[in-house]
């Protein structure tokens, strides 16, 4: 685990565009099993979730037409009960994080991995997520 005054500011990097930070496996449950589309954002200290994962995510929630109702994230290396938790419902995609996962009415319907983060751009990581704001949302 990392020292919370280092990581304070990276959950704030999304709490403060709107986004839920989850601390408990309850939290995370009753927020995938909810009614409607969640998006989970499994946040990191990493580069690629600082330089393209949370941008992409700002950028494509601040100009979607098309919304997740819930916005929520855990943080990987921190709360690690409510990590796994938010894992299990990304199954069969191994752990990965930064990852993003958007779930409609508890079913997993869009995931976007490490690998597709770190090796893209920043617009097609938008690009990606409002596709599947519009597909789901």
């Amino acid at each position: 685990m990392y020292p919370e005054y280092m990581v304070a500011p990276i959950r704030e990097d999304l709490t403060s565009a709107g986004f839920e930070q989850l601390m408990s496996p309850e939290e995370v449950e009753q927020a995938i099993k909810s009614e409607g589309t969640v998006l989970v954002a499994v946040n990191s200290v990493c580069g690629c979730a600082a330089a393209k994962a949370r941008p992409a995510l700002k950028m494509a929630v601040a100009a979607a037409d098309k919304k997740p109702a819930k916005l929520v994230t855990v943080f990987a290396g921190m709360e690690q009960d409510a990590v796994a938790k938010a894992r299990e419902h990304m199954l069969p995609y191994p752990p990965s994080s930064p990852s993003i996962a958007l779930f409609k009415d508890g079913e997993l319907v869009h995931m976007i991995e490490r690998y597709h983060i770190e090796g893209n751009e920043l617009n097609r990581i938008v690009d990606n997520l409002q596709g599947a704001f519009e597909e789901y949302c």
